[in-house]
């Protein structure tokens, strides 16, 4: 484990599926940060939306009742064997929230800007401490704009929607086609992109990494060298 007396804030912001929260859980790990995945954060919000009745068959969101029951709402992490498991309201959704029923109706939940205002605080806080590495869409821009170190990760849709399908695969998932994966990847990306409140950019002083042709252990080693320059090592 790399030490190192200054605490920093990272912050990882790309599309879906770019690998960000893989190198994240990664770095944190090496360096002995503390990991937030605040895409987990939303899909948590957005399977207990779910679960209550407040996303109609087709996709709307009832933003009045969801905004209301936001204080009932209580979102953390433990680690796991298998790695750091999210919790809502003390119970482990680790596995419902990476569905594929979550992740196609994710989007429309996290441009609420209730959620976002009372999600963005919550992440706030968890960084109160420092030593904190936290992955999203807007960690660097609007969470944590003075963050020591912010990553842009990008990669073409259909090698994310690739990796993505096969990831679901491997977690047994044999019913979901990689089309359906490659739609849900690209719609994400355009609400992302174009809503009003906290919209997916890259920060000014982020820097870029393209890792299409990276593998895992090459992009991990790239972070990490990053990591020591910001911290000064």
């Amino acid at each position: 484990m790399e030490t190192n007396d200054k605490k920093i804030i990272i912050a990882i912001d790309g599309f879906s599926s770019s690998g960000k929260s893989t190198m994240a859980k990664e770095l944190a790990k090496q360096i002995g940060y503390r990991y937030i995945d605040s895409g987990a954060m939303y899909r948590a919000v957005t399977l207990y939306a779910l679960e209550h009745g407040m996303i109609s068959d087709n996709g709307i969101v009832d933003a009045a009742a969801l905004t209301a029951a936001l204080d009932d709402i209580d979102i953390d992490f433990k680690p796991g064997a298998d790695g750091q498991h999210t919790l809502l309201n003390g119970r482990d959704v680790e596995s419902e929230i990476r569905t594929l029923r979550v992740s196609s109706n994710v989007s429309p939940v996290a441009v609420i800007p209730a959620v976002r205002h009372a999600l963005v605080a919550k992440q706030q806080a968890f960084g109160k401490g420092r030593g904190i590495v936290m992955d999203g869409r807007d960690i660097g821009t609007t969470v944590f704009p003075d963050a020591e170190l912010k990553i842009y990760v990008n990669a073409p849709a259909e090698t994310r929607a690739r990796r993505r399908w096969l990831e679901l695969r491997e977690k047994g998932d044999t019913e979901t086609t990689y089309e359906q994966v490659l739609e849900n990847v690209m719609s994400r990306d355009h609400i992302d992109m174009t809503r009003e409140e906290s919209p997916l950019r890259r920060a000014d002083d982020a820097v870029d990494l393209d890792n299409s042709d990276m593998t895992i252990a090459q992009q991990n080693e790239w972070l990490l060298n990053q990591f020591r320059k910001a911290a000064g090592m």
